[in-house]
């Protein structure tokens, strides 16, 4: 069933930087106050150049006072909804969605495993927070390149204490998913949000654990992938057209910039509408989707254009769609 939000004014009252490239926002919405609950997100209007765009961002926190707090990373790739989000001042006039939830913390599970890999520590903060004020059985397992990156540990450190571990890339920490999941009380579940790269490690480690699929539940987002973004060309003979792709736009914005007529909807590498067939690529095709599996991926037979990408060449792609 599609889910039931409402677009309402609101207004950015101040914001706090939590790391060199993560910035807090603090927002105050008209109208009655809906609750988040936590894994909810809010969706948010921003300008991309001359295009009006929608990005959804986790809500930090229980926001007890009223207030949607949400973190930013400014990524220097992205499609320009960080870039508009940082520069925002306080008193600027927003339109924000009520919450909405596609990642909600299920209750009276004998255990909970909470995995987050950089930024995803924004929900997981938020369900750390709501198990320890239910007394819950959780682990909180926060992975960073650096230690000036773990945004909000301090505060999460404050509140779960030792039920949080830290994993420095940059000290060698890695997080050893198989062990962490043998520790899982049997009907316990795992939370994972992050890179897409953990994302996939972690669901190849929990169907090695034999565990129950419903189990393991995951975030996505979908702006990380294992080759920093580069611009790449799109052919498509079909249509007798040769599309470029820069640096901050995704291939699918690209193709309906350039007149393509394309189904999508999550935007997310998720639901798999948007994806096309590859006929040939010069390059390495960038997965970074969540919707196919990992020998999907591997076949080449596919790509999901809300996300993935090419490094390194060019991509030959079929579609039936004619320009519109």
């Amino acid at each position: 069933m599609a889910e039931q939000i409402e677009w309402r004014a609101a207004k950015l009252l101040r914001t706090r930087d939590l790391s060199p490239d993560i910035r807090l926002f603090e927002i105050e919405p008209s109208g009655d106050f809906v609750a988040p609950t936590p894994g909810s997100h809010i969706n948010v209007n921003v300008q991309i150049g001359e295009r009006p765009d929608v990005r959804s961002y986790s809500i930090v926190g229980p926001c007890s006072d009223g207030l949607y707090r949400i973190a930013v990373k400014l990524l220097g790739d992205s499609r320009g909804g960080s870039a508009y989000m940082w520069g925002l001042k306080p008193g600027a006039q927003l339109t924000i969605s009520t919450p909405g939830n596609h990642f909600d913390l299920g209750r009276g599970r004998p255990e909970y495993l909470l995995l987050a890999g950089g930024i995803g520590i924004t929900p997981i903060f938020t369900m750390a927070m709501a198990l320890a004020e239910i007394d819950a059985d959780f682990r909180v397992l926060y992975a960073c390149r650096r230690r000036e990156d773990a945004a909000l540990a301090d505060e999460l450190r404050e509140r779960v204490g030792e039920r949080l571990q830290m994993f420095v890339d940059a000290d060698g920490g890695r997080v050893d998913l198989d062990s962490e999941i043998a520790r899982l009380a049997p009907g316990g579940e795992l939370y994972v949000c992050g890179p897409i790269g953990l994302l996939e490690a972690a669901k190849r480690a929990w169907q090695q654990s034999g565990r129950p699929v419903d189990q393991l539940r995951f975030e996505t987002f979908g702006n990380s992938g294992r080759f920093a973004s580069q611009p790449f060309k799109v052919c498509i003979p079909r249509l007798d057209l040769v599309v470029d792709v820069p640096q901050n736009q995704t291939m699918l914005d690209a193709l309906e910039t350039a007149g393509v007529a394309m189904i999508s909807d999550c935007r997310r590498g998720e639901c798999g509408l948007c994806a096309l067939s590859i006929l040939e690529v010069d390059g390495i095709v960038d997965h970074r989707d969540v919707f196919f599996s990992d020998e999907e991926k591997a076949a080449n037979a596919k790509l999901c254009t809300c996300v993935s990408r090419v490094a390194g060449g060019s991509i030959t792609i079929d579609t039936a769609d004619r320009a519109a």
